[in-house]
C-alpha cells in the first residue's frame, strides 16, 4: 500500500532557530568540550609530574597553531558557559522570561562571552 498522500512532516530545517535554542543547545555542547578540556589539564599536571623534558614537550605543543587553537576554544567555551550559567541563575530567581528579556539576555551573553574571551587573550 502506498503513503504518497501523506504529508511530509515539517523538518528542523523549515523552522527559524531562535537564539535562544541555539545558546541551550551551545550550553549543552559546551558542557561537553569543557568536560574534555580537562584531559588536557589532566595532561597538564602529568607533565609537570613526569619531569621537565614531557613539560617542555607539551608547552611545545600547546603553544603551536593546533595548540592555540584548542586552547583558544577551550576558553571560548568556558565563558560561553560561564556567561550562560549566570543568566540561568538569574532565571532561577524567577525573573527576565518575558520574550524581551529573554532575547536581550541572550544577545548580552553572546556579546560578553566574545568580550571576555578577548580580553582574556588580550592580558594573557
Amino acid at each position: 500500500m502506498s503513503n504518497r498522500a501523506r504529508p511530509l512532516s515539517p523538518h528542523l530545517t523549515i523552522y527559524r532557530w531562535p537564539i535562544t535554542m541555539i545558546l541551550s543547545i551551545l550550553h549543552r555542547g559546551t558542557g561537553i568540550v569543557l568536560t574534555l578540556g580537562l584531559l588536557s589539564f589532566s595532561l597538564w599536571l602529568g607533565s609537570i609530574a613526569l619531569g621537565e623534558d614531557h613539560y617542555k614537550k607539551f608547552i611545545n605543543l600547546s603553544t603551536s597553531w593546533p595548540g592555540s587553537l584548542l586552547l583558544l576554544s577551550l576558553s571560548f567555551a568556558f565563558f560561553l558557559h560561564l556567561s550562560n550559567g549566570i543568566r540561568h541563575l538569574y532565571w532561577d530567581t524567577g525573573r527576565g522570561f518575558n520574550k524581551d528579556n529573554v532575547e536581550l539576555s541572550a544577545r548580552i551573553v553572546i556579546i560578553s562571552t566574545f568580550a571576555l574571551t578577548c580580553l582574556f587573550w588580550w592580558w594573557l
